[in-house]
Formats: structure tokens, sequence, C-alpha cells
């Protein structure tokens, strides 16, 4: 439905997108993912039409889009600020670009009434903003944005004044919301587990260009480069290299633990001699006192060296004798008291040969 086609944006020496192109299919909920400064947003405006493209196409539907100004574009954006005017009611707010576009009143009305349905909201038309929460303030927005059907919403960073609670129940609204309505949604953020819970794909960007785009479990498991890897969620990186090949395994010489079998990344030819890193999510590390293990894992010892407690899981990093440090993750499940370990603890760490990921 959307085509970025090889857009670039420079300001001044600053190049903000370099040759940037994806593409994103009806009834989806894309998301641009990345740190401060990566591009997203500024594509987000390119699509919505708020700046122009320097090079490249933007296609909605097969038509071009960057010779429309915004109000000409079946595109609505949502903002961070929400944007609702305070001196009209939820429903004037929300019938606002609806007069603008000189449909009768009574058809404005019934259009109001259903969006409000849409966003389980129907008791607040005659509210004023500063009688809502900001989790309403937000649905608000949204239905505004939604009132008309465009074919596409732009959410710029929607959810990141709003408290960690607040954030997850708004979090599911708007997957509900997408599912119900079925208008492509273009999601801007720089939270990577808000990404994870609410794409269907995601882009990863980072300096202006594209990383990775896949679906949230292949990013997180999967992960083209070091980039990705360490920027989704918790992650050890270790450099290594190749010491031989096989066909679906390969032996790597890490320094400070020695060489270990690793499966092979169908993605990439691997080479004797190639300098490459292994990552492995804390989560699929087992840690105990003592461990018994099986002919597929690794074993190392260690000590605690610190600790960050998460609520529903602790965090280990794990100091091997030969100084490299390990995160390694346990569930607080047991009953009591829920840190197992205190730093200085001797401990033990081991893995299958298949629970990391080889990337170039």
């Amino acid at each position: 439905m959307l085509e970025i086609i090889d857009v670039s944006r420079r300001f001044g020496d600053f190049v903000a997108l370099d040759k940037v192109s994806l593409n994103i299919q009806a009834g989806e909920f894309f998301t641009l993912l990345g740190p401060s400064g990566c591009g997203k947003t500024t594509l987000l405006r390119l699509i919505a039409g708020f700046d122009q493209v320097d090079e490249g196409e933007i296609l909605l539907d097969g038509k071009p889009l960057t010779a429309l100004n915004p109000e000409q574009r079946p595109i609505h954006t949502v903002f961070q600020s929400y944007a609702l005017f305070p001196h009209m009611t939820v429903a004037e707010n929300i019938a606002f670009p609806l007069r603008m576009t000189k449909i009768a009143k009574p058809v404005i009305d019934l259009m109001v009434r259903e969006i409000l349905e849409d966003v389980r909201l129907p008791d607040k038309a005659k509210h004023y903003p500063d009688e809502l929460s900001g989790g309403q303030k937000q649905r608000i927005a949204i239905a505004r944005a939604l009132v008309n059907r465009p074919r596409l919403l732009l959410l710029d960073e929607p959810l990141s004044a709003l408290d960690a609670k607040l954030r997850e129940q708004m979090q599911i609204e708007l997957i509900n919301l997408q599912k119900e309505i079925g208008i492509t949604f273009v999601y801007v953020t720089h939270d990577q587990g808000e990404a994870l819970a609410l794409s269907h794909r995601i882009a990863v960007m980072n300096k202006g260009e594209i990383s990775q785009i896949d679906e949230p479990s292949v990013l997180y498991s999967c992960p083209d480069n070091r980039f990705v890897a360490d920027f989704i969620g918790q992650c050890n990186l270790l450099d290594a290299t190749v010491v031989s090949v096989a066909e679906k395994q390969l032996r790597i010489a890490i320094a400070g633990l020695g060489e270990l079998d690793v499966c092979a990344n169908p993605e990439i030819d691997f080479a004797v001699g190639d300098t490459c890193a292994l990552t492995l999510r804390p989560e699929k590390i087992r840690l105990a006192a003592q461990l018994d293990i099986t002919d597929d894992e690794v074993l190392f010892s260690g000590k605690v060296h610190d600790m960050l407690y998460l609520g529903d899981v602790t965090v280990y990093i794990i100091e091997l004798a030969n100084g490299v440090l390990i995160e390694a993750m346990l569930a607080n499940d047991a009953p009591g008291r829920t840190r197992l370990f205190d730093t200085g603890d001797a401990v033990q760490i081991a893995w299958h040969t298949d629970a990391g990921h080889l990337v170039a």
C-alpha cells in the first residue's frame, strides 16, 4: 500500500535519511524503531507531507505523494502532545476535520458517536480536554485522526508522555483498535519493548539507514547484524573468530572463553578466519550454584559481579574466571525471598550450542 523508494533527506551536511526503501502492506501495524537521530521521525514527516524529500519517491496505492500538500493526502498524524483544542469539547475536537470538509451536521454527529464508541469513550462527548486523563486524551486524539477513515494513520511517539502502567494499557488499546478499524498504522518509537509488543513488522533504523525489517520475533531471535542484536532487548555480544566450518555447525574462538561450537547462520557464508559475533540473550543462559550439563551445552564457572532486580526477573552479571562478563536472567518465581544470589556468590552458567545467533 505504501512504498518508500530510495528516499533521501539532508539538512546541510547532515544526512538524515540515506536512500531508504521499504514497503508497508494494507492493514499492517508497522513500526519505525531506532535511537534518537536515526531518521525515523524525519521519514514520518516526509510521508505526512510536513517535509519534502531531496531524492526518491513515496507512493500510496501506487500514486505519488510528494507533489501533494499535507491536507491533500489521505493520511492523518497523531502527535505525542495530543494537539487537542482546549476550548472545544471532545465532540467538537473530533468533529473539527469533518467540518473542514463541509459534511452535513447530522452526518458529523453520527460519525462522532461511532468513533467514540470505537475508542470506548461514548460518555465523554461533552467534556473538555482538561477534564480527561492522559490516556483518555490520547484516545480522543486517535479518534479525531480516525473519524474520516484515512488510508494511513501515522503515530509519532504517542505514548511516551504516559506513565508505565498507563502506557501498557494504551498499547493493548492500540492493538485492539487497529484490529477493529483495519486502518494501516505507521508508528514511530525509540522504545524496543513497545515496538515488539505492538507491531506486525518493525524497521530498525540507524544513522539514516534501515538495519533490518522483520517480524518482532525474528528481529529478537535472529538479528541480521550487531546493531540490531544490541539495540533490541538485552544481549551478550561476544566477538569471535571462525576456527572451522561444517554444514550446520561452526567452531569459533572467543577471547577469554576459548573455542565453542555454535549453529551456523544460514543467511551468512562464514569462512575460516572471518571475524564474527555471537549474540546470546540472557534468558537463554542457565544459572545455578552448580549445574549438570548435556553433551550439547557449554559450561563456565564464575561469580556474581552485579545484579539488576526488575521485579519479575533479576539480571545477574557474571564475571568468569578470565574476567569476561556475561549477563544471565532468572525469573523471580520462587516463594519468599526472590533474589537467589548475592554479589560475590560462586555460580556456574551454561547454554546450548544453538542458543546463540552468529552475526558478521
